[in-house]
């Protein structure tokens, strides 16, 4: 069995609580003893939910109900995460209108998605001589995809590649 992750009834250490629940109206600093007293009559046990506060905070609850209440928070807000997926987009330093127009369309489908475009431009052998040519591809690209998107970081070489990265403009 693994570890408990609050301390409960007996574990609890400090000599004074504050108490809380569902049936308590007010919060209350009581000594331990009475704390779990009280936890016991209402047939419950004595959780210590925040350890750090002065005097420590302790909720009267139902030990199991608490842990499948907490489990449900946890799901809940990791489903409302946003997974943010980054499509590449890769060019040459010298890519051609046909090309660049139907690697501009699908950036915008992607975008439009939600997805980040992480755009570069790949230079082989002696081509890294075209770099000027290889940022203004990318600036352009930027320019053309403004409506849609910003820019996240500027065109920057990186090795035999210069990299830019885009994302979506947020959906207000």
């Amino acid at each position: 069995m693994k570890e408990n992750p609050h301390r409960i009834n007996a574990e609890i250490t400090a000599p004074e609580v504050r108490v809380v629940g569902e049936n308590i109206e007010q919060p209350q600093v009581l000594p331990i003893r009475e704390a779990l007293r009280l936890a016991d009559e209402m047939e419950l046990d004595l959780i210590e939910i925040s350890p750090k506060a002065e005097p420590p905070v302790c909720r009267i609850a139902d030990y199991q109900k608490f842990l499948y209440q907490q489990k449900k928070k946890a799901k809940e807000l990791k489903a409302n995460q946003v997974k943010v997926t980054i499509k590449e987009i890769r060019f040459g330093p010298q890519t051609d209108d046909h090309d660049y127009n139907f690697k501009l369309k699908h950036a915008e489908n992607f975008l439009k998605e939600g997805a980040k475009v992480k755009a570069y431009v790949f230079f082989r052998g002696r081509s890294i001589v075209f770099k000027e040519q290889g940022e203004i591809l990318l600036l352009r690209f930027a320019t053309d995809l403004e409506e849609i998107a910003k820019v996240e970081m500027m065109p920057k070489l990186d090795g035999k590649k210069m990299n830019m990265m885009l994302a979506p403009k947020g959906k207000k």
